[in-house]
This record gives C-alpha cells, sequence and structure tokens, in this order.
C-alpha cells in the first residue's frame, strides 16, 4: 500500500505563488506516475499535472501550462506542485494521486489512479 500527505495549501491573493508537497510512504518503489488533481465546490475533480516517476517526464492542463510545475524528489518520496501566477479560479481543494500501473499515455481521469492524499485548500482571492 501507498500512502500519501499533501500539504502547503494557503490563502493567497491573486497573481501570487504557491508551492504544495506530496509526500508518499509504504510501497512508493511501486509507483509509476504521481499527479495532481483538484476539486472546486460543485465541480468535478480535474486533472491538473502528472509526472512520471521513472524519466521524470511531465503532463498538465491548458489551463495551467506554463504557470505550474510539477517535480518530484525520488529520494525523498515526494512529488511538489510549484504554482505562479495564480488566478481565481485556480481555487479548489488540490489532491496527490498515484498508481502503479504503466501508462503508455498518461492518464488525466481520476478514477485512473488508486492512491490519494486527503486533499489541501488552496484559495485564491482578489
Amino acid at each position: 500500500q501507498v500512502q500519501l500527505v499533501e500539504s502547503g495549501g494557503d490563502l493567497v491573493q491573486a497573481g501570487g505563488s504557491l508551492r504544495l508537497s506530496c509526500v508518499g510512504s509504504g510501497r512508493t518503489d511501486i509507483i509509476y506516475a504521481m499527479a495532481w488533481f483538484r476539486q472546486a465546490p460543485g465541480k468535478e475533480r480535474e486533472f491538473v499535472a502528472a509526472i512520471r516517476c521513472t524519466g521524470g517526464r511531465t503532463y498538465y492542463a491548458d489551463s495551467v501550462k506554463g504557470r505550474f510545475t510539477i517535480s518530484r524528489e525520488n529520494a525523498k518520496n515526494t512529488v511538489s506542485l510549484q504554482m505562479n501566477s495564480l488566478k481565481l479560479e485556480d481555487t479548489a481543494v488540490y489532491y496527490c494521486a498515484a498508481d502503479r500501473h504503466r501508462m503508455v499515455v498518461i492518464e488525466t481521469t481520476s478514477k485512473k489512479y488508486e492512491y490519494w492524499g486527503q486533499g489541501t485548500q488552496v484559495t485564491v482571492s482578489s
């Protein structure tokens, strides 16, 4: 089993920056990819970014491309999400996710990820 714990959520003004972290524990050696999703009130959970644990290739939703950066430190079992130029519409609960299955094409659907953190709140104010 794999456990994921997110941190770093906060209240920030529009245009500001925030860095989220996700620390994994347990059988992290079996993880193939890690991702960040977010869910705003009344909306479905949506893909934000993902990274392959081997090779480090990254993927982003169009809405965050150029503003967010996903990175990993395998030695620390940590994946981070650097968020710059934050907008009001970035307000959501951000979830860290991981999956052990090989993905020919990185999955952007939440149901394809087996392991989840508890979420961390990001609120962007005007």
